[in-house]
């Protein structure tokens, strides 16, 4: 479980993302595609084409992190390509 602060933003990258990326590459593309700095300790979240898989970038204060979901059956449910990148606030449980 990704220990996650109140007020941190969730960035949906739409479309789809080759799953076979890392972290280097998955990094490089949130500072060249979405302007966005990965350093910044916001998660970053990229969906598969299929659809069942997705990964988390986030980077704390040690270093950065790559997280994998996948689901068995279903889809995560994604927007479209044309939103570009989605910013989702994270508040924490009260």
């Amino acid at each position: 479980m990704i220990p996650i602060a109140s007020g941190v933003r969730v960035w949906l990258a739409t479309g789809h993302t080759d799953m076979r990326r890392g972290i280097n590459s998955l990094t490089l593309e949130v500072q060249e595609k979405f302007k966005r700095d990965p350093h910044a300790g916001d998660l970053f979240v990229f969906r598969g084409k299929r659809g069942h898989l997705i990964k988390v970038l986030w980077h704390d204060a040690l270093g950065a992190s790559l997280y994998t979901k996948r689901l068995e059956r279903g889809r995560f449910i994604w927007p479209s390509p044309a939103d570009g990148v989605i910013c989702v606030m994270y508040a924490a449980p009260q």
